[in-house]
């Protein structure tokens, strides 16, 4: 990669494409789960952590990110009943570690609006991938599933607002497992949370572009 970049620069001051961005990310998370079923942007914590991307080209690229949050919920606020012998009592606050990597589809192509080319500095984009979650000493794979959009600030410089849903695959990051009594399968009665994510990223790498004349 280095020498990629080396390389690169060397090509003028031309209007470049960047094959890398590295910034920080931060901003609300909540969890869904056996102390709360439903109900957005409730329980809410923060999160925050640095993020990195790829851009395969304007319309398609590859996010990797690292994380630290928190989440909680409170059994004794909700209406439904545990069958389970911690009953009502039960509440938790657990700290949170996030890594993963999502690939993300471009609505438009993102960039400066290069003549023809026609990319746009504002893009909405959607977004999967496949992540690991430790939280409660339980280490579990995750599916993030969300959009975003984002905007080119400068020719270099990026903002955006990223949110996803983190499906886990455990149902023991709250730290009550089948509080139900019904048993758990793939992607069925499963712990998850959510990232509402500010951020703010640099290009580095431009790529090299030969000329079409």
């Amino acid at each position: 990669m280095l020498i990629s970049c080396s390389a690169a620069l060397k090509a003028g001051a031309q209007d470049l494409e960047y094959a890398v961005e590295l910034g920080a990310m931060g901003g609300p998370a909540f969890y869904m789960g056996d102390a709360k079923l439903n109900g957005f942007y409730q329980n809410v914590t923060m999160a925050g952590g640095a993020m990195g991307r790829y851009n395969i080209n304007p319309r398609m690229a590859l996010k990797f990110d690292a994380g630290f949050g928190s989440i909680k919920g409170d059994a004794t606020k909700e209406d439904n009943k545990f069958p389970a012998t911690k009953g009502q009592e039960w509440s938790f606050n657990h700290s949170l570690v996030d890594v993963g990597c999502q690939y993300e589809l471009n609505f438009w192509g993102y960039g400066t609006g290069n003549g023809y080319k026609g990319h746009k500095r504002l893009v909405p984009y959607i977004q999967m991938g496949l992540g690991f979650t430790y939280c409660n000493d339980d280490l579990t794979m995750n599916i993030p599933l969300g959009f975003g959009i984002k905007y080119k600030l400068k020719k270099r410089l990026n903002v955006g607002l990223d949110w996803t849903m983190r499906l886990s695959m455990s149902d023991k990051l709250d730290g009550i497992e089948d509080p139900y009594r019904i048993k758990s399968g793939f992607m069925k009665n499963k712990d998850s949370y959510s990232w509402t994510m500010f951020y703010i990223s640099y290009d580095l790498c431009p790529k090299y572009r030969k000329c079409n004349n």
